[in-house]
C-alpha cells in the first residue's frame, strides 16, 4: 500500500511540475532556479532525517547518492527546465514519457510481449493526449529532452543497483545536495541566477517545487525505485501529462474535448496492462 501511495505521489505532484518550472523560468534561469530548489530541498530533507534519526550515509554510499543526484536532478531535472524556453509543455511531456523505455533497457530487463504493449500504449495515449507535433519542433530542444531521458533513467538504475541501506530522507537530502552544488557552478558560469525582476509567481513556483517537486515526490519516487521493478514504476511518466492537462481545464479554463478524453483513455489502459498484470498472475497462482 505504501508503493501505491508512493506512486500516486509522483504521478500527481510531477504531473504539475511542467506548469511551476514554466512559471519560474520566467524570471530566473533554469539553472538559478534548479540550484535554489535544490539547496532548500537539501536543507530540508536533511533536516527531516537528522529528526527522524536517521543514519548517516556510509563512505560506500556517499559517492552514489552523489553520482544519482548529479545525474537525475543536476542533470535531468534541469534539462527539463532549459528545455521548456525551446519547446512546449506538450513536447516535454512527450518525450519525457519516454522513462519507462528507458529504465527497461539500462536496467536489461526481460519484458514480456504484455508489457512492450503496455508501455507503447501508455506512450501512444500520452502522443494522443498532448498532440506536440502541431506546429514546428525545436530540434535543440527535443536532444535536451533525449538527454534528460537517458540521464534520468540511468541515475535511476545506478541508484537501484548501488546505494544500500541508509535514512531515507537523509540519502534524498544528500543527493540533491550534490546537485545543489552543481548547479550553483553552472548558473554562475552561464548567466546567474534569474534574467528578470522576481515576481511573487516565480517565488511562489520556486516554494511548490521545493516542498512538493523535490522533498515529496523526489522522496517517494526513490523509494518505489526500490521495491518496484523500473518498467512497473516508470509508467508514472505516462500518467504527469495526464494530470498536467485536468490541471490546466480546472484551474486555467483549457479546453477539453474528445481528443483528450481518448488520450487520457489509451494512456490508462496502457499502464493498466503493466501495473495490473503482477496482481492478476499472483491471483491464478493461489488459485491453482
Amino acid at each position: 500500500m505504501l508503493a501505491w501511495i508512493a506512486y500516486a505521489t509522483v504521478a500527481l505532484v510531477w504531473g504539475s511540475t511542467y506548469f511551476a518550472m514554466a512559471l519560474g523560468i520566467q524570471a530566473f534561469t533554469p539553472y538559478g532556479m534548479m540550484a535554489w530548489r535544490f539547496t532548500a530541498g537539501a536543507l530540508l530533507a536533511l533536516l527531516i532525517g537528522r529528526l527522524q534519526g536517521e543514519p548517516l550515509p556510509t563512505r560506500e554510499n556517499l559517492p552514489h547518492l552523489a553520482l544519482v543526484g548529479a545525474f537525475l536532478l543536476a542533470g535531468a531535472n534541469s534539462l527539463v527546465a532549459c528545455s521548456e524556453t525551446r519547446v512546449s509543455s506538450g513536447v516535454a511531456a512527450i518525450l519525457s514519457a519516454l522513462v519507462p523505455l528507458g529504465l527497461a533497457l539500462w536496467d536489461r530487463e526481460r519484458l514480456s510481449g504484455r508489457t512492450w504493449t503496455g508501455l507503447a500504449l501508455g506512450l501512444g495515449g500520452v502522443g494522443i493526449l498532448t498532440n506536440p507535433l502541431e506546429g514546428s519542433v525545436d530540434p535543440r530542444g527535443v536532444a535536451i529532452l533525449l538527454l534528460a531521458v537517458a540521464l534520468w533513467s540511468f541515475g535511476t538504475i545506478h541508484g537501484k543497483r548501488h546505494v544500500k541501506g541508509g535514512g531515507l530522507m537523509t540519502n534524498v537530502g544528500v543527493e540533491m545536495l550534490a546537485a545543489a552544488l552543481l548547479c550553483h557552478l553552472i548558473a554562475l558560469g552561464t548567466g546567474g541566477y534569474t534574467h528578470a525582476p522576481l515576481t511573487a509567481k516565480a517565488l511562489s513556483a520556486l516554494a511548490y517545487l521545493v516542498i512538493f517537486g523535490s522533498v515529496v515526490a523526489f522522496t517517494a519516487y526513490v523509494y518505489i525505485a526500490k521495491v518496484w521493478s523500473p518498467a512497473k514504476m516508470g509508467t508514472y511518466a505516462y500518467l504527469n501529462p495526464l494530470v498536467a492537462v485536468l490541471l490546466g481545464c480546472a484551474f486555467l479554463k483549457e479546453p477539453f474535448n474528445a481528443r483528450m478524453a481518448l488520450g487520457m483513455a489509451v494512456v490508462l489502459a496502457g499502464v493498466a496492462i503493466v501495473q495490473l498484470r503482477p496482481a492478476l498472475r499472483l491471483r491464478s497462482e493461489e488459485a491453482a
